[in-house]
């Protein structure tokens, strides 16, 4: 008896990722949970520099201003209710003073830049096609930091509209860095503040405009982590309390899937001494100076050092 849809998934054979391989991760608020994984599997990976970015446009904001190494300056930031916001990044990138919020935003530009030029791989995933309009400036902003909601307009960015922005991207990227192999996946994450009705037309718009600009041949790909978390995870009991979001488990299998597709065989074997290492890191003795826990500690030192000599980039 079959309980469950499976989305037949093609190991990638020419791209993979390994343990040399850097991952840039752009996107809405998933990317934490992959960026959190390849993290701990010590990856050399980063993930969200401006936060979480939520729809495509705030994306290709990010990449332009990070291509063309913008400077922030303080006609690109406000003030408001005591914090000091810029339009272009989430609300964590706040600060109580100007000039920290300008000293965090170029810094974050600047790094950007690198990780662009020096990716191996970038993954980007989209949250929504809903966007909100500055009425006073007609600009689209990545976050609305609570400004008062009667000064945006809400507007739904067309598939036509969303292929042109992933084309844009791509351009920019590819002429600093062309060999890179360049990721799309939809966030499983539902925006239901949007309307049931209206989330589901715009993981549609997100979905339709992303496979006309995907084209393995020259390194755009799809991953199917929304197409998954609907079809073969379709309970609730794999969301959190919210309803929402994917709960630990439905985001280690999607991990898996993910996994399985991009991350190569020989470093999925050095994926299980980290993570040995890992655990042996968090583990909490009940009697640490004992003979057999000292031991023990010895023993995560000589593979701790094993690893770092193969990849001196691992530090633990």
């Amino acid at each position: 008896m079959k309980l469950q849809t499976k989305l037949p998934l093609i190991p990638e054979r020419q791209n993979q990722i390994d343990y040399a391989s850097r991952i840039l991760l752009l996107g809405s608020c998933f990317v934490e949970n992959i960026g959190e994984k390849l993290e701990y599997f010590k990856f050399q990976n980063n993930y969200n520099p401006f936060g979480n970015l939520f729809h495509p446009l705030a994306i290709e904001n990010l990449i332009a201003n990070a291509v063309n190494e913008k400077q922030y300056s303080e006609s690109d930031i406000f003030q408001h209710n005591e914090q000091w916001h810029c339009f272009d990044a989430h609300s964590e990138l706040n600060a109580s003073s100007k000039n920290q919020l300008l000293t965090n935003l170029n810094a974050q530009i600047e790094s950007t830049s690198q990780e662009l030029k020096k990716a191996t791989h970038i993954v980007f995933t989209l949250g929504t096609a809903w966007v909100y309009r500055l009425i006073e400036d007609d600009l689209i902003v990545a976050n609305c930091h609570k400004v008062p909601q009667k000064k945006f307009a809400k507007e739904l960015l067309s598939v036509d509209e969303i292929e042109e922005i992933l084309l844009s991207i791509i351009a920019l990227i590819r002429n600093v860095n062309n060999s890179v192999s360049i990721i799309f996946t939809v966030s499983p994450i539902r925006h239901i503040k949007d309307g049931f009705v209206e989330n589901t037309r715009s993981k549609a718009h997100l979905v339709a405009a992303i496979h006309q600009v995907i084209e393995p041949r020259i390194r755009h790909f799809y991953f199917p982590s929304f197409e998954i978390m609907m079809d073969e995870l379709r309970d609730y009991r794999f969301y959190n309390e919210d309803m929402i979001h994917p709960n630990k488990t439905a985001v280690n299998y999607i991990w898996e899937k993910f996994i399985a597709v991009w991350v190569s065989e020989e470093a999925r074997k050095t994926m299980e001494d980290v993570d040995v290492i890992q655990r042996g890191l968090l583990h909490r003795p009940f009697a640490p100076n004992s003979a057999a826990h000292l031991k023990f500690l010895k023993n995560l030192e000589i593979k701790q050092k094993a690893l770092s000599s193969k990849f001196p980039h691992l530090i633990f």
